[in-house]
């Protein structure tokens, strides 16, 4: 007999009731140190006081009205984004996937009126946009993604990972835009260099393509900056946003230019939830406190700091790691044992990391987990290894 909840899930067996911190506790008073925090999503920890407050707050006056309707929360939160971003205009979702639909809407929208021919988006391999079927359809090569979910979307073209030299010569007359993760996440925790980053933009500039960025798991300060693309200096035209958006909230949004934006009229796109008054408030607050310089200089010093503890964890198990890669607070370990065995070791000994391909180690912790947690994560992630090593 099936579930109640539809079993397309491989959970682990753990159920908490309770989270503070970088902490989780279960029901019996186990605790474990949450390295993947809700993968990206909780920016500020479990339960985070601040978020509470403001939620709570929101919640005693209005949840929900539709955008049939001014939303004040709502246009204070777009408002934000657009001083701190590239972007000029906000439409808000709740989850990244939505937001991937509406990218991909947005950029074939631009040219239905002036170049109806540009439709094609060029995606790369290793990239993960979302599970609807646009989103799967912009990763027809993963098996994983799209196997029995026939016939995909068409308009889609995916090029290998870190092909600049195929993408020149893929970029043609039907193109309407490039659309790419300056950090891969699920893809091993690639980052894209400084050098492709503004090859890319010089290609879309050169020939007209629209540049989207998605930024769904590596932005919101989770790099070190506010957006990862910061880094290499470039700005898209249309960005992606959610999961750390919210703190844990569901929340997504899509940033555009003016120009990008310039086919999204009335009645082209909605959302029902998106934009609602509880959402944004908690997203203001997020925002608030994530684009402050010393925050985001605490995260740079953070990293740094545990990049270098990890560098000596590698060295230390030989066997078990090869490399880390990432930046800021978005680290993957590359492992030789394979990374499940890694993430179940750390169960048993109070450890959360998450898995990703390219046999990576996904590293997400809050963006404000305390030295302390950071020590005590390197100390057991040691006791994981020896697992690992006492097994050869």
């Amino acid at each position: 007999m099936i579930a109640s909840v539809l079993p397309t899930y491989n959970r682990a067996p753990l159920a908490f009731v309770r989270g503070e911190g970088s902490w989780l506790f279960t029901e019996d008073g186990r605790r474990y140190l949450d390295l993947g925090a809700g993968i990206a999503v909780n920016a500020l920890g479990h339960a985070a006081p601040e978020l509470v407050a403001v939620l709570t707050a929101q919640a005693e006056k209005l949840w929900h009205v539709s955008n049939l309707y001014e939303i004040p929360a709502q246009k204070a939160l777009a408002d934000m984004l657009v001083e701190k971003t590239f972007g000029d205009t906000v439409f808000f979702t709740n989850s990244g996937t939505e937001a991937a639909e509406l990218a991909i809407k947005m950029a074939r929208k631009y040219w239905y009126e002036s170049d109806p021919a540009r439709v094609e988006i060029i995606t790369f391999d290793g990239a993960f946009h979302g599970r609807s079927t646009g989103a799967i359809s912009a990763t027809p090569n993963s098996e994983k993604m799209v196997k029995g979910f026939g016939p995909l979307l068409p308009g889609f073209t995916q090029l290998p990972w870190g092909a600049m030299e195929a993408l020149r010569g893929a970029v043609s007359e039907t193109t309407a835009a490039i659309m790419i993760e300056p950090i891969q996440g699920e893809g091993g925790i690639r980052p894209v260099s400084d050098a492709d980053m503004k090859a890319l933009r010089a290609l879309c500039d050169e020939t007209g393509t629209l540049l989207i960025f998605d930024e769904v798991q590596c932005g919101v300060a989770r790099s070190g900056k506010l957006f990862a693309h910061e880094w290499s200096g470039v700005t898209p035209d249309i960005m992606m946003v959610a999961k750390g958006i919210g703190g844990g909230f569901p929340l997504g949004a899509v940033v555009a230019t003016q120009e990008a934006a310039r086919g999204m009229v009335a009645g082209t796109h909605g959302s029902t939830y998106g934009g609602n008054p509880l959402g944004c408030a908690v997203g203001a607050k997020v925002l608030e406190t994530v684009s402050d310089p010393a925050f985001l200089a605490q995260v740079r010093e953070k990293a740094a700091a545990w990049r270098q503890s990890l560098e000596g964890l590698i060295a230390a198990h030989p066997d078990v790691f090869e490399e880390v890669r990432g930046e800021g607070l978005m680290l993957g370990l590359k492992c030789r044992k394979p990374n499940l065995d890694l993430v179940k070791a750390g169960y048993e000994v109070g450890l959360l990391t998450v898995a990703a391909a390219d046999n990576v180690v996904r590293l997400l912790p809050a963006l404000n987990i305390s030295h302390a947690d950071m020590a005590e994560a390197i100390a057991l992630l040691d006791q994981a290894a020896q697992t690992l090593d006492a097994a050869q």
